[in-house]
């Protein structure tokens, strides 16, 4: 296998597949927190979205068979949980507003360098919030780019949509949690 301290993802998944179902657990280890956050902003609600990765983690293994060690393993699994957000989401009909804990917010490991036009500050002060505000096919887009650091083609697959409209998508999110943020009292420098 190579290096047997940091195998990759794919043969990982292939040593559950043999057998080795113990090795599920790094899986998890990978993708907790990452994913944890995800449904975080995508339910709004710390323990909806706590259940949507446990449901997300029975349902990657069930299906683990049906994975091609050949691509990445990272937009398969966003999209289970992306698809089981979807049918929570939808089959509450509503999502209940309620404020992001701040320190649950600190325990996902938020982590928003790599955009320049929003600063740290914001995400402090209430860019969470912001964020929950912005439509969801926005929303989803920019937690996907900018707090998981997927490529394009990553969210592409992970949402079904065209690259292009990810890029489009990412592009008008901002623009408008730009504008939510500014009418919510969120001053930018």
């Amino acid at each position: 296998m190579g290096k047997d301290s940091n195998p990759t993802d794919s043969q990982i998944v292939n040593l559950v597949i043999s057998g080795d179902i113990d090795k599920y657990a790094e899986i998890i280890n990978r993708y907790e927190d990452k994913l944890l956050r995800y449904a975080v902003f995508l339910s709004k609600d710390y323990d909806i979205a706590s259940d949507i990765v446990q449901e997300t983690f029975i349902k990657a293994y069930i299906n683990l068979k049906s994975f091609n060690t050949s691509k990445q393993f990272s937009p398969w699994i966003y999209r289970i949980l992306h698809n089981e957000a979807m049918n929570v989401i939808k089959r509450s009909k509503k999502i209940i507003d309620i404020d992001i804990d701040n320190d649950k917010i600190d325990l996902l490991h938020v982590n928003f360098e790599t955009d320049k036009m929003i600063d740290h500050k914001i995400l402090k002060s209430g860019l969470c919030k912001c964020l929950s505000n912005l439509k969801i096919k926005y929303r989803e887009a920019i937690i996907l780019f900018y707090f998981d650091n997927l490529k394009y083609d990553q969210i592409s697959e992970i949402l079904h949509i065209p690259t292009s409209t990810v890029g489009i998508r990412i592009r008008r999110g901002k623009i408008m949690l730009k504008k939510i943020c500014q009418d919510s009292g969120v001053k930018y420098e």
